[in-house]
């Protein structure tokens, strides 16, 4: 079956298809990076495109030679530069976050339970200058960092994460790693992100925070050693002064819900990614 949109232009079903599948492509894409450093880079690639197009139509040679040079570059430099956003893109299609999904309510209600204790015992440790570092898994799974780290599988509690983070504890100076009501593991490492933090007392818990939360869609808690000041990282981005418990518990709840909704993530806004680093300072 064809039909015509145009005088002489035969237009068939299979051709809808074709195209709704394409803008749909399209559209997840720019929700992808939108608000990332890729659009900026998009827009640089399209000046080029159109410095390239200006001296084709003036006959500008040795500057249209040069644009063509740079831009072939350029297209082979492109999965590099795009690395998370196209890790991000591949991962959200194997766990189906294309589609919309709906949170069950016992999800829903552990939670609301686990960001309580988050909250909780991030007042607690804040009050008591003990720095800490805690990460809440989203849609994406943290196995490579619960691998380096010790396995928990024990139940969330305030008196488990004090008992963590305890200066003279083992596993103070590493990363918890929180799946719903368990927690799955501590003295876990993340990569260290490569933005420049220029407050002094942002150090390697907070840039260890960042670096995860560039790479995946969970939300990270940081209490500062120094200061006690208490934030929350998502998106490569940080929320800070949540030192109010209630305030924590809407930031993290809120957070939490927007990681595990499959939502498309934004991308880094540093340069790139550092490797495994202990999280200590």
């Amino acid at each position: 079956m064809t039909l015509s949109w145009l005088p002489g232009v035969p237009f068939g079903i299979a051709d809808v298809f074709d195209i709704l599948a394409t803008a749909m492509l399209v559209y997840y894409f720019l929700l992808l990076i939108r608000g990332t450093r890729a659009v900026p880079i998009i827009f640089g690639i399209c000046v080029l495109l159109i410095v390239l197009a200006a001296a084709n139509s003036f006959h500008l040679l040795v500057l249209a030679t040069l644009m063509q040079v740079v831009l072939l570059g350029t297209a082979v430099t492109l999965p590099i530069v795009f690395q998370p956003e196209l890790r991000r893109f591949l991962e959200q299609l194997g766990r189906g976050g294309m589609i919309a999904r709906r949170e069950a309510a016992d999800e829903a209600a552990s939670l609301e339970e686990a960001v309580s204790v988050l909250a909780r015992a991030a007042v607690q440790l804040s009050r008591s200058g003990v720095g800490a570092l805690v990460a809440v898994e989203g849609a994406t799974g943290l196995r490579e960092f619960v691998e380096s780290g010790t396995r928990l599988d024990a139940r969330l509690s305030l008196e488990l994460l004090l008992s963590i983070f305890m200066p003279r504890s083992p596993l103070h100076d590493g990363a918890v790693i929180v799946k719903g009501m368990t927690v799955e593991a501590a003295g876990c490492f993340f990569p260290l992100s490569d933005n420049v933090l220029t407050e002094s007392h942002l150090g390697t818990r907070h840039r260890a925070a960042i670096g995860l939360t560039e790479q995946t869609d969970a939300v990270v808690l940081v209490i500062s050693e120094q200061s006690g000041a208490v934030s929350v990282a998502r998106q490569g981005k940080l929320s800070r002064e949540l030192d109010d418990e209630s305030r924590l518990r809407t930031v993290l709840l809120a957070c939490c819900r927007a990681a595990r909704g499959g939502r498309p993530q934004r991308a880094p806004s540093g340069s790139r990614f550092g490797r495994r680093k202990v999280a200590s300072a």
